[in-house]
């Protein structure tokens, strides 16, 4: 099997290395080449309990399913049973990868495998769909964005609000890009808390997991049920919590709003309760597998960060009810995944040739693409070799001010960031955050 072992050493110079080497070509977005010959595409589904099997599915309905990897396997057995025998069944991802037969990957893995899972798939010729939030640190953006300029493949994140939901949030961002709120914006993006509990007992692992695969980068443990499944989320270990998990959406849908898709955060601060954290606790240890903590859930339970782009708008990032409200001197709106409200909206509804320009105006943030669905987006992406609407380079500048909400909560400070040398200004405890050390075995 190819890529069997994969030291750390090597995944950083051949992402990094063999980017900054090719960092003097154009970038260009090709179509693969399957694609221009057959309509229907193979694809295969990596990482399929829970939110996997969802984006797994919505991608069967669109491409032709061939395979699905879970490190536990009765995931990847459920998951497979609705194809008729033809999906088979893998618990090791690399073994998808060495097919010739599949075009693209879907990786819907906790957060700590995205960006390894989606660097092997691209460098072995496939498109990637991968889940959001894409990274787990700092870090892995650079890493992430390196392999997709060095390869060329087509590569969409999971903020399905950038698509779907009737396009409320592309109508949100058209009111807010147009002047209608103000000059001057602000938004806060409410995500609601985090859970909390434990300690929780451990305990063998079902022999059904591979749980040592399952950790993969991340420090070794003992096995704990809540670790695992959807409770991953609630461990730093895995994930940044509700900041990144929900956080992203809303976030992202800020940003774009408030300084165009490109323009990332400069400035962060925030204050949160972590519960599963004792107070004293040296987190870049912690996070480094240096230091050991009680089995229980540990991110940011509650929290209120504040976020500042380039151009001065704001965004606050808070644990309160779910939605994303903007607004500026002239107006406010409000929009979640159920309504778009606002006077502004009221306005632009009762007049019919508003209505229209509003049309438009999503269509031109749409890039002219057709609205079809997110999966659909990634398909069109593929054989058109357009850039996807959830395209790698604006999803980094999100999560990573996600990140840094995280990192200010962590040493309770303001804090500079240069998005030119991806470092925190002058302030080397904080920097120390940017990445973590990984298992020799799992690079």
């Amino acid at each position: 099997m190819k890529n069997s072992h994969v030291s750390r050493r090597q995944f950083l110079n051949r992402t990094v290395g063999a980017a900054v080497a090719a960092g003097a070509a154009p970038y260009v977005w090709l179509p693969s080449a399957r694609g221009a010959a057959n309509d229907q595409l193979n694809i295969a589904c990596i990482g399929v309990g829970g939110r996997g099997s969802d984006i797994g599915h919505q991608a069967g309905r669109l491409f032709n399913m061939v395979a699905c990897a879970d490190v536990y396997r009765d995931n990847a057995e459920k998951f497979a049973s609705k194809y008729d025998g033809k999906c088979e069944v893998y618990t090791d991802y690399r073994k998808v990868l060495d097919r010739e037969d599949v075009d693209a990957i879907t990786c819907g893995t906790p957060d700590h495998w995205h960006v390894r899972i989606a660097i092997d798939a691209m460098e072995a010729g496939k498109h990637v769909y991968c889940e959001k939030p894409l990274t787990l640190t700092i870090e892995e953006s650079r890493l992430i964005q390196d392999a997709v300029k060095k390869t060329g493949k087509t590569f969409q994140v999971g903020t399905q609000q950038r698509s779907e939901f009737g396009q409320m949030f592309l109508k949100a961002i058209a009111i807010a890009r147009s002047g209608m709120l103000g000059d001057k914006l602000h938004a806060v993006s409410s995500v609601g808390p985090a859970t909390a509990g434990g300690p929780f007992p451990t305990e063998a692992p079902p022999a059904a997991l591979d749980f040592n695969f399952w950790l993969g980068q991340t420090p070794k443990v003992d096995f704990c049920s809540r670790r695992i499944g959807w409770d991953f989320r609630w461990w730093l270990e895995y994930s940044g919590g509700q900041v990144t998990d929900w956080g992203v959406h809303h976030t992202d849908i800020a940003m774009w709003a408030l300084g165009g898709d490109e323009m990332g955060v400069v400035q962060a601060e925030g204050k949160g309760t972590f519960p599963g954290i004792p107070d004293g606790t040296d987190m870049v240890a912690f996070l480094n597998g240096k230091t050991k903590l009680p089995q229980q859930f540990n991110v940011a339970q509650t929290f209120d960060c504040d976020l500042t782009l380039a151009n001065g708008n704001t965004i606050k990032l808070v644990s309160d009810r779910n939605e994303l409200l903007l607004e500026g001197e002239k107006g406010r709106l409000r929009v979640n995944r159920g309504s778009l409200t606002g006077k502004i909206v009221e306005d632009i509804n009762a007049d019919p040739k508003q209505k229209e320009w509003l049309d438009e105006e999503v269509h031109k943030l749409y890039r002219n693409m057709p609205i079809q669905g997110h999966m659909a987006n990634f398909l069109h992406c593929i054989k058109s070799g357009d850039k996807p609407i959830s395209d790698v380079w604006t999803h980094c500048n999100s999560v990573n001010a996600c990140h840094m909400a995280n990192i200010a909560m962590f040493v309770k400070r303001k804090l500079q960031f240069d998005p030119t040398t991806y470092q925190f200004v002058g302030d080397e405890e904080a920097n120390r955050f940017l990445s973590r050390e990984r298992r020799d075995d799992w690079g």
